[in-house]
């Protein structure tokens, strides 16, 4: 089988703008989550988020074109231009044609409607930019990088709320497998922190109101956890065939073994109680990387920090290890980066990966009173030095649509496996 190494990450976040910059802050344990500046919050109840500060898009994007692209796709091109850049993939003459995009967002250009709606219902109804629709559709994030990088292959925009950008690796990962690309950029991206976003997740009860404190707010497993932060930002990776990477000497931040895909049936927003639907998409995930759960040394949770969620996934999590959770470390960087909807699985998978080839696990900052119902080692409140090879990413979204990525460290992904 066709395998599939991760030779390139680009990362955007509330931590920074650069991949580097954000692990490193993941792992020292910052928050990146602050009072928000960017638009007025005094009549909401929520005044916290993960903003994106200190971006500068015509690093990025030529400065003609800022203008006509809404900041989900600003930010995605720049992940994509970071991924690249790391991967050092050149895309050219008839390659570009086995080079695919698979990059997608959970909610897409919100802030730019929100403007144009207010403009046409406003006193002289405002013009509607010719742009407007190029603007805030899905799948241009997508679009716009290929557009950039001259990829010509398949390119398509998986959406699937807070779990896109793991869908979009796992679109990736099965191009690959199959020969219909030789590399893959994938990934998702967020820009819905605006007064509709805000106010749309707040309306559901979903967020935290830990305004007085900040970076103390995403709580996951704590008792005190009262909802999940609302974030901005974008992972994007190279996806490559094995062989094609190694034949060219990219540099190889680890593997993506396998994946798996679940649908609860259950809720809207709810998941199914003992998280059944997490239980088969991890187990999907683990047969499809061919791994047994005690080869799993690490769980990149959801973790949310809203109340249901995550009791429902360390049961989830008990039942599909069993003994073995107890001594498998799971951590939530959600607890500094808060949640970035239909990016957060890209990112996630970029942190675990990162973790495998530096042999630290990040931690779940601001657990500091357990909730009983979540009795896993959590990795609290620092960053741990050990030596793990394989790993689980989990993305667990609205509509109960479930995705597990199953990563490998940089060692195993230049080793030969077995076909058995």
């Amino acid at each position: 089988m066709r395998r599939a190494v991760i030779t390139g990450a680009g990362l955007v976040t509330c931590l920074g703008t650069g991949t580097e910059a954000t692990w490193q802050a993941v792992r020292s344990g910052t928050s990146g989550i602050t009072t928000i500046e960017a638009f007025d919050t005094r009549d909401l109840r929520t005044h916290i988020g993960g903003e994106v500060r200190g971006f500068v898009a015509r690093d990025f994007v030529e400065h003609k074109d800022v203008r006509h692209m809404d900041r989900f796709i600003q930010y995605a091109v720049a992940s994509a231009r970071l991924a690249l850049d790391q991967s050092g993939l050149r895309i050219g003459g008839a390659f570009a044609e086995r080079v695919g995009v698979s990059v997608s967002s959970g909610i897409g250009g919100i802030g730019t409607i929100h403007h144009f709606a207010r403009s046409l219902e406003g006193p002289g109804h405002g013009r509607l930019s010719p742009y407007f629709l190029p603007m805030v559709l899905i799948n241009l994030a997508a679009g716009q990088i290929a557009i950039r990088c001259g990829a010509r292959g398949p390119i398509v925009s998986p959406v699937s709320a807070c779990a896109s950008g793991s869908h979009s690796i796992g679109v990736a990962l099965d191009w690959i497998r199959a020969g219909r690309a030789d590399a893959v950029i994938a990934g998702g991206s967020e820009a819905a922190l605006c007064r509709l976003g805000l106010a749309s997740f707040e309306a559901m009860r979903a967020l935290s109101n830990r305004n007085d404190d900040p970076p103390r707010a995403s709580r996951p497993f704590d008792r005190g956890r009262d909802g999940f932060v609302m974030s901005d930002g974008a992972g994007v990776v190279v996806l490559e065939e094995r062989a094609h990477a190694l034949d060219r000497g990219a540099p190889i931040l680890g593997e993506v073994l396998g994946y798996g895909m679940s649908g609860d049936a259950h809720h809207v927003t709810a998941p199914p109680p003992g998280g059944e639907g997490a239980v088969r998409c991890m187990r999907l995930a683990l047969e499809d990387a061919r791994l047994a759960p005690g080869d799993v040394e690490y769980v990149n949770a959801h973790g949310t920090g809203t109340p249901m969620n995550d009791v429902e996934e360390t049961r989830a999590i008990r039942t599909v290890f069993g003994s073995h959770a107890d001594a498998l470390p799971v951590s939530s960087t959600k607890s500094m980066l808060g949640h970035s909807l239909g990016a957060t699985g890209a990112i996630e998978a970029v942190l675990t990966a990162l973790a495998l080839r530096d042999r630290v696990l990040p931690p779940t900052i601001n657990l500091d009173d357990p909730d009983p119902a979540c009795d896993l080692d959590y990795v609290p409140n620092a960053a741990r030095a050990v030596g793990v090879d394989f790993a689980l990413s989990n993305s667990l979204g609205f509509g109960g649509t479930n995705v597990t990525l199953a990563i490998a460290s940089p060692a195993r992904a230049r080793a030969e496996r077995s076909n058995g």
